[in-house]
């Protein structure tokens, strides 16, 4: 599952570190500059450590993994880079890989996202997401793929239990069951971090039949779906606004017999977490109970978490998920 530090490059290894410090930033809540503060750096610096521009630094992954509460989680990547930088001095020089530049995500210059969709099911032992996004490029070069992010805290309140948990019981790939279309075809994949609770996919607008790249000024509806079982599936679902946004929705879909009860916060870069406007809207027929909650231009930035229980069923240990 995970790659040992004896098998990555330096790159690859500063890349998991700063992977690692985005994960566990937005699991937390915080923003750049909020995590900046906690840690007493220059607000630029944590921005800096995750796109790659500042290495690693041992004092940074001592404060990060305090500040974030991570269970040693940020450190042990940190030494992973060390050892990978030290078995770097002993190797003969290599000439350099062509670096690829990567293009555009999350950025307003690129794309707009007219109408976002998740659909969450469960069938009582596992969950079902099924992802739908109308993208419109509204760039001035062809878009030729979109990021999809998964990430997963057994026990937010126990990073150590949570981390000792997917290392027993890593969530694959083979589980998930990641599908993905365009256009009415099925669109290929490439694994950006491979990680026991995190994983990261460009999702690419090809495949072995040929290319269909989104041009500048078009619009065009990509869907993914991919399950998780419960075991590694908390209670509670949430939605990061990463691109302009025009229109998000949410659906649940539960067993009625679990007599299910829904309710929802949001969160901003700038303000603490507050109940949703507007509630979820319940509804059902006999068999399945369904809330769906809507809400236009939703701001950049802003989580929107909808949280549930079974008042049918005794609670189990609380679970967190959050999905982009």
């Amino acid at each position: 599952m995970e790659a040992h530090s004896e098998e990555i490059t330096v790159e690859q290894a500063a890349k998991d570190f700063a992977a690692e410090i985005m994960r566990w930033r937005e699991v937390r809540g915080l923003s750049k500059r909020a995590l900046a503060q906690l840690m007493g750096f220059d607000p630029s610096y944590v921005s800096h450590m995750e796109s790659g521009r500042t290495k690693p630094g041992e004092e940074f992954a001592r404060l990060a993994d305090d500040a974030l509460n991570t269970g040693k989680a940020i450190w042990r990547r940190w030494r992973d880079y060390e050892q990978a930088r030290t078995r770097s001095k002993h190797m003969p020089a290599t000439p350099p890989t062509p670096h690829r530049p990567e293009q555009s995500y999350a950025t307003g210059s690129t794309l707009l996202v007219e109408h976002d969709a998740a659909h969450l099911t469960y069938d009582g032992c596992s969950y079902r997401l099924t992802m739908r996004r109308l993208l419109r490029n509204i760039g001035t070069e062809p878009v030729t793929r979109y990021l999809v992010r998964i990430s997963v805290d057994r026990y937010p309140g126990d990073p150590e239990q949570s981390n000792t948990h997917y290392r027993a019981h890593p969530l694959t790939w083979d589980e998930l069951s990641l599908t993905a279309t365009c256009r009415g075809e099925a669109m290929r994949r490439e694994v950006k971090h491979d990680r026991d609770a995190f994983k990261e996919v460009w999702l690419l607008f090809d495949n072995e039949h040929g290319r269909f790249p989104l041009y500048p000024g078009e619009s065009v509806w990509i869907e993914y779906a991919y399950t998780v079982g419960d075991d590694k599936w908390g209670n509670w679902f949430q939605r990061a606004v990463r691109l302009p946004t025009e229109h998000l929705e949410v659906q649940l879909s539960f067993p009625a017999a679990l007599d299910p009860v829904v309710w929802g916060t949001e969160t901003s870069m700038t303000a603490e977490a507050a109940p949703l406007r507007t509630a979820p809207v319940q509804s059902g027929d006999g068999e399945l109970r369904r809330f769906t909650w809507i809400t236009a231009t939703p701001a950049l930035h802003a989580r929107y978490r909808l949280e549930w229980r079974f008042r049918a069923r005794p609670e189990r240990d609380r679970d967190q998920k959050e999905f982009r």
